[in-house]
């Protein structure tokens, strides 16, 4: 969730102060990362699932290794993925058959934006953990002020810096490091 709404922040800022190409540019940069990102948020959710059954049987240890075992494996698949982004960006934006004069476009915003892809599990996994045991309210209140962040980032980035689309990217992946940041400071298991 935390991805979508950034994701409209940005096409909003970029469509209505940079122009056209910005905007096709994130908005073609969806695809991949929605494809991405759904993997590892689905991963956190099925480990969501195990610890919520973990937390009613109260069995700690049952949840401290299921925590552990679930994150060194997600979080691996995670660093994996940002490999492959990186490694084969340029064969899967020709994938997506992106109009050529979108393209530099969208690999700059995607270069940027990738940056965080880490952070995007640790919030996601450490959002499910919460919920897994009970507490959704925190990981909605650090999405909340992400999003708030993000649009003034956004912002700032773009009319102040100056800095066009890869200000909307670098916006994006500060607010993903303090979501994340966040989040991971959430004790979860006592």
């Amino acid at each position: 969730a935390s991805d979508v709404y950034k994701r409209q922040v940005d096409t909003w800022v970029v469509g209505h102060y940079i122009g056209d190409n910005a905007l096709a540019a994130v908005g073609s940069s969806y695809t991949l990362m929605t494809f991405l990102t759904s993997i590892v948020i689905g991963l956190c959710l099925g480990s969501s699932a195990f610890l919520s059954m973990a937390y009613g049987k109260k069995n700690q240890n049952l949840i401290r290794n299921g925590i552990f075992i679930s994150a060194v494996v997600i979080g691996s698949l995670a660093v994996i993925l940002t490999g492959i982004i990186y490694i084969w960006m340029n064969p899967m934006i020709r994938l997506l058959q992106v109009p050529q004069e979108t393209t530099a476009a969208m690999r700059e915003y995607l270069f940027y934006v990738f940056i965080g892809f880490f952070a995007t599990f640790l919030y996601n996994y450490v959002a499910n953990v919460l919920r897994g045991i009970g507490n959704s309210v925190t990981p909605l209140f650090f999405l909340g002020i992400s999003v708030i962040l993000n649009i003034f980032l956004d912002l700032y980035f773009v009319l102040v810096l100056h800095m066009g689309i890869k200000g909307a990217a670098v916006a994006t992946v500060i607010c993903l490091l303090y979501t994340s940041d966040a989040a991971d400071d959430t004790p979860c298991v006592d």
